[in-house]
């Protein structure tokens, strides 16, 4: 009899848990579509996700794989040092907001701590779903492009470039273009030879984002896709492994770039454009609605702020206020739309919580290149262009920056692990 009931708990346990697994498979796509539909949606996908991930029957364990996984908590460290310092935050308002921004990097690493797993063709069919969804935006981006290109040529002299997908996002979108990109040359190249249609559908994939890439010319996604050339290649060569195909990602490191100045009007302006804002944000010099002048004169004031409260920090609620105060003082004549937030997240860590906040970020965002995974060259790459991308970027002040980064890494960890 107790045999018969240990039987029926077992086979009770295992239908729960495929019933969990699908649902989840099924949450996964529905977050990743709805980066392209809804804030709403995406928010609300996010919570049932959480939910479902506890419905198990040892949730204990759960939340200790969570604290004894440094990646996991690591990222939940990110949530909390803002969370703290609101103990001496005098903007309520502020820091809540940033709190509110924040708190998928508590809860999704706590929801995939979850034992749920996929088989080997679920996790490839969600990797094939992310690389439609992205191509679909940037043929979304390519229609609206097409539709005055002359004036979209000429905001690329001005900083400007063309409508894309997340709201207008385009650093986060570039960021998840050569995502893509990355994972369609991986999945075409780990084929066998009788998948050889399926490989060539992908390189072709991987090809056409990557000549996007140039087309929408934003250097979050130009800087990580010529990365990932160029760490692959070096790999390769360390490695000693295909050595032919190192060579030809070491060509096309140079011939792209140069075959787009002289092909791509919007690449071409936006090289005229970054030659022209050099001479201001290499000396560090204000200029009105500048790109790159204006990042630059933040980041000095995010670190001059930061060596103000070394110790402590503003308080992520007043960093704004602070900078803004730096602006006041170094730059008076600065239009008030030019008063940003310090334009890395690295100086906003430091700036809200001093150089203890700084150095946990930094841990943070080392911990994944120690991390044990299969496939080490590809989860490599995505972390080092995230954590480049978060130099020059707040991209965790922002509600797509958070999920992009949190979930697209976690989702590459709990596969390749």
């Amino acid at each position: 009899m107790n045999g018969m009931l240990y039987v029926y708990k077992s086979m009770l346990n295992k239908l729960q848990n495929e019933r969990r697994n699908t649902i989840i498979f099924i949450l996964f796509i529905v977050m990743t579509g709805a980066l392209f539909i809804s804030r709403a949606l995406l928010s609300a996908s996010m919570i049932v996700f959480i939910l479902v991930s506890f419905l198990h029957s040892n949730s204990k364990k759960q939340v200790y794989d969570f604290f004894s996984t440094p990646l996991l908590w690591g990222m939940s460290v990110l949530f909390l040092i803002p969370l703290i310092s609101g103990l001496w935050s005098s903007d309520k308002k502020e820091w809540l907001d940033m709190i509110r921004i924040k708190l998928p990097l508590l809860f999704l690493p706590i929801a995939f701590a979850s034992p749920f797993s996929f088989s080997k063709k679920q996790w490839e069919w969600l990797g094939y779903i992310f690389i439609a969804l992205i191509t679909g935006g940037t043929l979304w981006c390519m229609y609206h492009y097409l539709q005055d290109t002359a004036v979209i040529h000429e905001g690329y002299l001005r900083a400007k470039t063309f409508f894309t997908p997340l709201e207008n996002d385009r650093v986060r979108f570039s960021w998840l273009v050569s995502i893509a990109a990355l994972l369609a040359g991986w999945l075409a190249f780990s084929k066998q030879k009788s998948e050889r249609t399926t490989s060539l559908v992908l390189i072709t994939v991987a090809g056409w984002l990557a000549v996007f890439l140039h087309i929408l010319a934003v250097r979050t996604g130009l800087f990580s896709f010529y990365s990932m050339l160029f760490m692959t290649a070096a790999w390769m060569i360390i490695k000693n492994r295909k050595k032919g195909y190192s060579v030809i990602l070491l060509i096309l490191l140079i011939a792209m770039p140069v075959t787009a100045y002289f092909t791509l009007p919007t690449f071409q302006n936006r090289i005229k454009y970054i030659n022209y804002d050099y001479g201001y944000f290499s000396k560090a010099n204000y200029l009105p609605g500048g790109n790159d002048a204006l990042r630059v004169i933040s980041i000095k004031g995010g670190w001059n702020i930061m060596k103000e409260n070394p110790v402590t920090g503003t308080g992520f609620g007043d960093v704004l206020t602070e900078t803004r105060l730096w602006y006041a003082s170094h730059y008076p004549g600065m239009r008030e739309e030019d008063k940003l937030y310090p334009g890395s997240e690295w100086m906003m860590y430091g700036a809200g919580s001093g150089i203890p906040g700084f150095v946990l970020f930094t841990v943070v965002m080392l911990i994944p290149f120690f991390v044990q995974v299969k496939d080490k060259i590809l989860w490599w790459l995505l972390n080092a262009t995230a954590a480049f991308s978060f130099l020059f970027d707040i991209g965790l002040e922002v509600q797509f920056g958070v999920f992009t980064w949190s979930f697209i890494v976690l989702w590459w960890w709990k596969w390749l692990k």
